[in-house]
């Protein structure tokens, strides 16, 4: 079985709407007719979707053909109930990140992750221990960030209505609105509520920014991802081949903050940075379905630092797993969110759509880092307050010796560059 480039996505970690500008899922190209015009033969094929595909051969525990037919005996006069029948159906599994999407809610997912987006600018998703509506990561310049939202904060309340039992889609249902008009939001920080009222607007993004930074070591080439969009592989491609026109003499790849994104982004990503060795495997619930590889067209070999926090999840999760283990990089940070799954987003005929976790994804030393993270190299830990008033109060600190993380990197990366220098020496 092979994966495609543009079936696969990561870890539900977040949802793709516009209303909420969230870069986290990839959709199927193909507009192929799956069900037809029966609320009950629509009800059938969700069933047989998860049937198949589900990477939980035991479905969570649960007796799926008993599912079936209790579902199946059931009597629909119209899409809405068979609608409500697929959401208690797909319940049953126990899994925030499988489930159904009516047209509308379809809709609003299918968003094109560079372009111009409508909403506040944060990533959410279930938490899998909890079930709480969580911050994954905010995005940068964007007017959740600049209200203070950090990641891992919990939204209890969204316009003063509970999130309890409330899924990602009802979350942006209330969420989603016109540019300029305003939505609250109360959020659960280390125990303590805070309420944020942020105004909607349309952002812009662009996945990679990058410098020259002089430092006490040399050279330094910044290149800072935010996000693995359609477009971030081509722009990471640019910064490199740029900044080696420069002669840096060692690179800090930023990935904190970044929730991710498609699959197959992080792979290019990785190849640019790595000649040889495995990238990620991915495992459905029979046996391992692909696994990638390095190309040997690495576009530099230079020494690498990569920084990482609690904000970093999925394709950065993949990303800086696979540098760490082919001790390619050496990261450095905090430990990262922890989401490895990996879904396939359906369309369905009458316009809505289902999403199904169909595998896990394991680093190239076997590492299962859902609902853990990985560990960085070199620990540097900032309290949440440190990091607001690093990345809201004062981003004029970001990538400089003022920024602890940054500062941590350059002392690493002199070292790095020192002992490839020492080991040319010898050769």
């Amino acid at each position: 079985m092979v994966i495609t480039r543009s079936g696969l996505v990561l870890g539900a970690t977040a949802v793709t709407l516009t209303t909420i500008a969230v870069t986290s899922l990839g959709i199927h190209s193909q507009g192929q007719a799956l069900f037809k015009e029966s609320p009950k033969e629509l009800v059938d094929e969700v069933w047989q979707i998860i049937n198949r595909q589900y990477v939980d051969g035991t479905f969570n525990k649960v007796d799926w053909q008993a599912v079936r037919r209790e579902y199946l005996n059931k009597s629909y006069t119209n899409k809405q109930e068979a609608y409500k029948s697929i959401r208690e159906m797909l319940k049953k599994l126990d899994d925030p990140y499988t489930r159904f999407m009516d047209p509308e809610e379809f809709k609003n997912m299918q968003v094109d992750t560079s372009g111009e987006l409508t909403g506040i600018g944060i990533q959410i998703g279930l938490d899998e221990k909890t079930k709480k509506l969580t911050v994954i990561a905010p995005i940068e310049d964007t007017p959740a960030e600049k209200a203070g939202v950090l990641a891992k904060d919990i939204i209890t309340k969204i316009n003063g209505k509970s999130t309890e039992g409330m899924d990602t889609n009802q979350a942006v249902s209330l969420i989603r609105g016109e540019a300029g008009t305003p939505v609250n939001l109360t959020v659960l920080r280390n125990g303590q509520e805070k309420e944020f009222r942020i105004t909607r607007a349309k952002i812009e993004i662009h996945p990679v920014e990058y410098s020259q930074k002089q430092t006490p070591v040399g050279k330094v080439g910044y290149i800072r991802l935010k996000q693995f969009s359609a477009h971030a592989s081509k722009e990471m491609q640019q910064a490199i081949r740029n900044l080696e026109a420069k002669q840096v003499d060692g690179y800090v790849l930023d990935l904190r903050n970044n929730p991710g994104g498609l699959l197959f982004s992080s792979i290019e990503i990785a190849r640019m940075w790595m000649n040889k060795g495995t990238i990620v495997s991915t495992k459905d619930r029979f046996a391992e379905v692909e696994r990638e590889i390095a190309n040997g067209r690495a576009l530099t070999t230079k020494p690498l630092v990569v920084l990482v926090d609690k904000g970093s999840a999925s394709a950065s999760e993949i990303l800086s797993g696979a540098l760490q283990d082919n001790k390619r990089a050496v990261l450095i940070g905090s430990q990262t969110f922890g989401k490895g799954l990996v879904q396939s987003v359906r369309p369905l005929d009458d316009g809505s759509g289902l999403a199904v976790t169909i595998a896990k994804y394991y680093t190239p030393n076997n590492r299962d880092i859902n609902k853990h993270g990985i560990d960085p190299d070199v620990k540097v830990d900032l309290t949440d307050a440190q990091r607001q008033q690093l990345w809201l109060k004062e981003r004029e600190k970001i990538a400089t010796l003022q920024d602890p993380q940054f500062a941590k990197a350059v002392e690493v990366l002199g070292k790095e560059i020192a002992q490839k220098g020492n080991t040319r020496a010898e050769k």
